[in-house]
């Protein structure tokens, strides 16, 4: 009994806590409510007696004798009202029935003409009552001869009172009960299609990824909260399938090599006399080299896929283009590579990324050009523009998007054999999206023209110089900066290069 009632608690808990909070404040709501009504009770109540008396007294007042002032009070023989009559000396003139023959019960002075003031006693030797509400008023010819004193009881108020407070200590229980109990169906209702959702969630497995949620028709929260689960699967779904074919893309990108290289290895061994390692030798270098490029673009893939978190430094983006230039000549001696017309130019990132990505362009247009391959490096219009171009077969129209795809091969000319794995272009994008930039093929009669764009490097007029004052190669063309007032606008400017360290500054001397 104890584990069934510790699952069901478990399996209500939500539902538990919020229909204990509602009940909270429905109790609390419905006792400062409660608290509220008797007070405000109490207190009109209370006023009603104050001007009952009031009334009485102003009564009596009007229709005093001074020579016969028991006259004025004869209607008031007993019952729940006490009057007396007092004059100066502080003797009783008259009184009601039920303070006849008695002292003087009432000592506070009449308050200001025009005003009000009540007093509660409780010493009268009365048996109506153990409180009263008194007031008094002047009176006589001479307006102050004579004070009358009139005294209600409180008892139907005091009872009255406690009969609504032990009405509302029992009622108010139950009607919390009662709320409580609705807001339980209530909950539950409301809850409910929550529940079916998560059942909904618990039946889509691995092997049937495709399914969704069930949207309720109405625009509410949870129809927002399905049709945002359901774009979470569909998201999951899409990377899933991404990885299981980047996984058999993968996996038949290498068997291929590995085929290549097991193949010629068992030629080998099994004709040993009849092998010439020299010429073998070759070819299973650049098969080796072939896979271990293969798999460091796979490496490099995977890096990207877990969306890494870049540095963002200054990068001389120049400097990263003739390094690459000179690592791929002495790769491709055949092909000119004409880098001519690179200029200074300064972005943010990562410069092994980008380094990374320089050299993918060049062995993409070294590898498919004729015989020469242009580099074009330029900083305009708060961007840099990268253009690496060759004069092999060039792209159609048609393939220019689809050839950042991964292992994507056009037609023969880009084909396995000439040592592409469809793998660089793909993390070229990756990587010059990744720093906010573009990247798209163009025609370049003949050939291909890959263009990148990528935002320059923002300094600040300190320690810097607008780009615009410096040469195709970061010197100075315009004479020694000069940054001050009305030199430059105090504004956030491209950076420019500087060839030589400045010079640093002598140092302070005492005079």
């Amino acid at each position: 009994m104890a584990g069934r009632l510790a699952r069901w608690w478990a399996g209500h808990s939500l539902r538990l806590r919020l229909t204990a909070a509602a009940g909270l404040v429905i109790a609390a709501g419905l006792a400062g409510a409660a608290v509220l009504l008797v007070a405000w009770l109490h207190a009109s109540l209370l006023h009603g007696l104050d001007q009952t008396a009031a009334q009485r007294a102003q009564l009596i007042a009007a229709a005093l004798d001074p020579a016969r002032p028991a006259r004025a009070v004869s209607g008031f023989a007993g019952g729940d009202t006490a009057v007396q009559v007092i004059d100066r000396g502080g003797a009783v003139r008259a009184a009601s029935g039920n303070l006849e023959g008695e002292g003087r019960f009432f000592s506070f002075p009449p308050a200001p003409s025009g005003q009000l003031k009540v007093h509660t006693l409780h010493h009268l030797p009365l048996e109506e009552a153990d409180t009263w509400r008194a007031v008094a008023l002047p009176a006589g010819p001479r307006h102050g001869d004579l004070t009358v004193y009139v005294a209600v009881p409180t008892t139907d108020v005091d009872h009255g009172l406690a009969e609504l407070t032990a009405a509302l200590a029992l009622g108010v229980p139950v009607v919390v009960g009662l709320l409580t109990g609705v807001g339980w169906l209530i909950l539950g209702r409301a809850l409910r299609p929550v529940d079916d959702l998560r059942a909904q969630a618990a039946r889509i497995t691995a092997s049937d990824p495709g399914r969704r949620l069930d949207v309720p028709p109405a625009r509410d929260e949870l129809r927002r909260l399905a049709e945002t689960l359901n774009d979470l699967l569909r998201r999951l779904d899409a990377a899933g399938r991404r990885q299981r074919e980047f996984v058999a893309d993968a996996a038949h990108e290498l068997r291929s090599p590995i085929a290549g290289l097991r193949a010629q290895l068992d030629v080998a061994l099994r004709n040993p006399g009849k092998t010439q390692w020299e010429a073998l030798g070759p070819e299973l270098v650049a098969e080796t080299g072939r896979l271990s490029r293969l798999v460091d673009d796979l490496v490099q893939l995977a890096r990207l896929d877990a969306r890494p978190v870049y540095r963002k430094d200054t990068v001389d983006l120049d400097d990263v283009v003739f390094t690459e230039v000179s690592r791929a000549r002495p790769e491709t001696p055949r092909i000119v590579v004409d880098e001519s017309a690179v200029s200074a130019a300064r972005v943010t990132g990562d410069a092994h990324a980008l380094s990374r990505a320089v050299r993918n362009l060049l062995d993409n247009a070294t590898r498919h050009a004729a015989h020469r391959v242009e580099v074009r490096l330029s900083a305009d219009g708060g961007r840099a523009e990268l253009v690496v171009a060759d004069d092999g077969p060039g792209i159609p129209a048609a393939d220019r998007t689809r050839v950042f795809g991964r292992f994507t091969r056009l037609d023969a000319a880009r084909a396995r054999d000439q040592g592409g794995s469809g793998l660089g272009l793909a993390i070229v994008h990756d990587i010059v999206t990744a720093h906010q930039g573009t990247v798209h093929v163009e025609d370049n009669h003949p050939g291909a023209r890959f263009v990148v764009h990528l935002p320059i490097a923002v300094c600040r007029l300190s320690g810097s110089r607008p780009a615009a004052l410096a040469g195709p190669h970061g010197d100075h063309r315009h004479g020694p900066a000069r940054a001050g007032p009305g030199r430059f606008p105090t504004r956030a400017l491209p950076c420019a290069k500087h060839p030589h360290p400045p010079a640093p500054l002598p140092p302070i001397t005492d005079p």
